[in-house]
């Protein structure tokens, strides 16, 4: 459809589907754009609100949390699950969680939302926490409970497009069942980041040109979330790896003991790496802290390289960095850390 409202038809010999996703919304907690909105409300809101209840504490509800209690807003983060950013390692969760606190979030998790009533000038949530029900009164209820992929008026079911579990199905190189036709991003499996759409539709057009390229390891792809502290993981969490069966040399550094984290002024957070025992393989990185984004593309690399933890120790990193923490945690794993 143009802006004008017609319509136009095309045809091409390859067809791939991006269409991206948006705020998901819960039946209880439904936007209006005004008092209960959306991430992309959020962005763009005319006046700063004095209270704000964050419903979700994944990256978009702890980035945002984060974001107006810096302003000056009273914020609440009001989580279902028992830990704040629950897919990060609990390690992390505890960390951002202590960290949040002291900046003055008040933060509930165990605790779901069961309505709100906008009825008034503000927003009255009602809460069922583990010793009862109780009302949070605030200007403003963000809902970042996650996402919904935009599938429809697409008319995929139409020409028998396959779905699966709520996405489209598509092969290792994002070709969907019938001829021509592919899907890459949030509307596909996979985490929903930019970094792994674009990716996906490198993989997609290569294989479309005839090259030969390869899948993408969904186990060895960087989350970020730029809230303060920041946090960056890459591979399993501890609990993962120990559900794998993987027997594990676990090691952490803390920023406290960093100099250059000391002389910037930011000591908050650690580094904690988790390599297979028997094999030295580099399971999994997760950090919290200044710059730790900009940090994470190191294990990314080394993961993709199969990079040992004894490579990792005995790589020479630049002194003084925050990027060295890597090095000590590894260090840490296997019992030759001495900058603690």
């Amino acid at each position: 459809m143009d802006p004008d409202g017609s319509s136009k038809e095309y045809t091409a010999k390859h067809t791939i589907l991006a269409t991206g996703g948006r705020s998901r919304e819960l039946p209880n907690i439904k936007q209006d754009g005004k008092k209960i909105i959306g991430y992309r409300q959020a962005m763009v809101l005319a006046k700063q609100p004095k209270s704000m209840v964050v419903v979700g504490s994944g990256a978009i509800g702890v980035e945002f949390a984060y974001f107006y209690n810096t302003l000056g807003t009273k914020v609440t983060i009001v989580e279902y699950l028992d830990n704040i950013v629950p897919v990060e390692d609990e390690d992390i969760s505890k960390q951002l969680l202590r960290s949040f606190k002291k900046s003055g979030i008040t933060i509930m998790t165990g605790t779901n939302v069961e309505s709100v009533d906008t009825s008034g000038s503000g927003c009255k949530v009602q809460v069922k926490t583990a010793v009862g029900t109780e009302i949070i009164e605030c200007d403003i209820v963000l809902s970042a409970v996650g996402y919904s992929p935009n599938l429809e008026n697409l008319g995929l079911e139409e020409v028998g497009v396959q779905m699966d579990k709520g996405r489209v199905q598509v092969d290792d190189f994002y070709k969907t069942n019938i001829e021509g036709v592919y899907a890459i991003g949030d509307i596909v499996k996979g985490q929903a980041l930019a970094h792994v759409a674009s990716a996906e539709g490198i993989i997609c057009v290569e294989k479309i040109a005839g090259h030969h390229p390869e899948p993408l390891n969904y186990n060895n792809i960087p989350g970020c979330t730029y809230c303060s502290p920041e946090i960056a993981s890459v591979g399993y969490t501890e609990k993962a790896a120990k559900e794998a069966g993987y027997e594990l040399k676990i090691g952490k550094f803390p920023f406290s003991a960093s100099g250059k984290a000391s002389a910037a002024g930011a000591k908050d957070g650690f580094v904690k790496v988790i390599f297979d025992a028997k094999y030295g393989e580099f399971l999994g990185a997760h950090m919290i802290g200044a710059n730790v984004t900009e940090m994470i593309a190191e294990v990314v690399v080394a993961r993709k390289l199969e990079t040992t933890g004894m490579d990792i120790v005995k790589t020479v990193h630049p002194h003084p960095t925050m990027s060295e923490a890597i090095m000590e945690a590894a260090a840490d794993a296997y019992g030759e850390v001495i900058h603690l």
